[in-house]
């Protein structure tokens, strides 16, 4: 979903036509560029309010057409001095929609509506004091608000005049007003960054704006999801079939999950055997969907001719592509069995689409199944989770029932291997992967860290390096470990693993994993890394 697509509740039909029933109630949260945005709309669906990000470019009349319960305008990169800087339709501040500016958004508000934004000699950056201005009543953060409170600031321009009609109540360091509001209006700014978790009355401050203010209702909840969902797919396939890209990961067998309460047996999974998969997981999602889900599961044994089609491929996103246009066509040879199978299910997620790149995000890396689908391709997308952020997803699979194993898997790339083996893709390179990677992950479960690790996992990297193995010389891989902590895959930080579980995996993937001399361990955060390496 790109900014400023119309709504379409928990899930999105792509291809020759789309459509979705769209919730009773949506907070449009505009996006300036930043990855804020998308912390901001999980944020405001953790009180419980459907949230949908949408582009600055949007007009007052689609704003009116959409009536949004309110609009959250986020934070961006740029200065409002730039020329070309993002602004926003001033219409819209004549709608009568409660509006929260949070910081470009602020200095937007103020600029446009007749404020003044200075630009600072310095910026101010991380946490810093919000002090509320004596005898000032601020309505946004309510009256048992404390006069002083730590917040996250990202900026370096500054409010210092504000417009007629506003009052400011509260400033920083280096922030002269850090808080503006206009109740008569319903508009109301923070210089800093509610949103993140380093802001302590952060959530206390959405919450009073969202459901004090602007009166939303806390609706969207993992009942309403599934609901919604359910009825959209429903609607969208009509008596037709679907075939699902199940992986065995959290996300597609949430997917199928919620794609088969809708219309049961006339869903068929196609497991496509990549033999870029974690060693046993092909056997396991076999043993599950199968046997114990019910669900009509057709295998494909497909290894060779991936690892065929990749043979001389090193680019990272030409990997992604070619991994992702031979996955679609083994689909359409499975599905040619299948009489009018038209919809192809996915288990999409919004970070995915973030990250493949929107009208205001830059693209990071295309993912599979999203950028790198091909142009003739033949199936219409079913995408139930693709506005869904993971922990949304995981509360959705405990409701229809999956197993723990299954919900709590780790997530796991669609290329698979393929992006944890840089350079070109071998067989060799695959089972060396597969034997480090098991006992990168055996070791975490032993330890009982696996609730709190986000993903962790090996890599294998295209270089080889000098050992000493039995007096002997060797000339072999370096794995390197990679584990993260997150809530939604948005930013991860590098989990601090003790460093007896890090001795212990070195030591079992050097003395078990032939080919292998060095183990090294990745403390890199998102930003500015991405999780995976390619």
């Amino acid at each position: 979903m790109s900014p400023g697509d119309p709504a379409e509740g928990s899930v999105a039909v792509t291809g020759r036509s789309s459509a979705a029933a769209a919730p009773r109630q949506v907070v449009l949260v505009v996006d300036f560029g930043a990855q804020y945005a998308q912390l901001i709309a999980r944020r405001v669906r953790e009180l419980q309010v459907y949230s949908e990000i949408v582009s600055h470019e949007i007009s007052a009349a689609e704003v009116k057409e959409r009536q949004p319960a309110a609009i959250i305008l986020s934070g961006g990169p740029a200065s409002v001095h730039v020329d070309h800087a993002p602004r926003l339709d001033p219409q819209i501040f004549e709608l009568g929609i409660p509006i929260l500016g949070i910081c470009y958004g602020a200095q937007l508000i103020a600029q446009q509506l007749g404020g003044t934004v200075g630009r600072n000699s310095q910026g101010e950056y991380g946490r810093t004091v919000l002090t509320v201005e004596p005898g000032c009543s601020s309505s946004l953060l309510g009256p048992d608000a404390p006069p002083a409170q730590t917040v996250w600031m990202s900026h370096f321009d500054g409010i210092t005049v504000v417009p007629e009609g506003f009052v400011g109540c509260g400033s920083s360091p280096n922030a002269p007003i850090a808080l503006l509001e206009n109740d008569q209006r319903r508009i109301w700014g923070v210089q800093y960054h509610p949103e993140v978790g380093h802001t302590p009355n952060g959530m206390a401050l959405l919450d009073r704006f969202l459901h004090d203010l602007a009166g939303c209702q806390p609706s969207w909840t993992m009942g309403s999801i599934i609901e919604t969902s359910v009825e959209a797919i429903r609607a969208r396939v009509g008596d037709g079939r679907a075939i699902c890209g199940l992986s065995g990961g959290v996300d597609s067998s949430v997917a199928a999950a919620l794609v088969h309460r809708a219309i049961g047996h006339r869903l068929t999974c196609v497991y496509v055997d990549t033999g870029l998969m974690r060693l046993g997981e092909s056997e396991q999602v076999v043993e599950t969907f199968q046997r114990h889900q019910g669900i009509e599961l057709i295998h494909v044994r497909a290894g060779d001719r991936f690892l065929e089609r990749l043979a001389g491929v090193t680019e990272p996103e030409d990997k992604r592509k070619t991994i992702g246009e031979l996955f679609i066509r083994v689909f359409e040879e499975a599905s040619g069995g299948i009489e009018d199978a038209e919809f192809l299910v996915q288990g999409t997620l919004y970070p995915d689409v973030i990250e493949s790149g929107t009208a205001d995000a830059a693209k990071i890396k295309s993912h599979h199944n999203v950028g790198g689908l091909p142009e003739d391709l033949e199936f219409e997308l079913v995408e139930p989770l693709r506005n869904l952020f993971k922990d949304e997803v995981r509360k959705v699979g405990s409701q229809l029932g999956l197993p723990d194993e299954i919900v709590w898997r780790q997530p796991f790339p669609g290329p698979g291997l393929g992006v944890r083996i840089i350079g070109e893709v071998t067989e060799e390179k695959v089972a060396v992967l597969q034997q480090a990677d098991a006992i990168v992950r055996a070791e975490i479960v032993a330890a009982g860290l696996e609730r709190e690790i986000w993903q962790a996992f090996a890599v294998l990297a295209d270089i080889k390096t000098v050992g000493v193995m039995g007096d002997e010389r060797t000339y072999a891989h370096p794995i390197i470990i990679r584990a993260v902590t997150s809530d939604d895959a948005m930013t991860a930080d590098w989990a601090r693993l003790p460093y007896d579980l890090l001795e212990t995996m070195s030591n079992r993937i050097i003395n078990e994993v032939a080919g292998v001399n060095r183990v090294a361990y990745d403390i890199t955060s998102k930003p500015p890394g991405t999780i995976e390496w390619e």
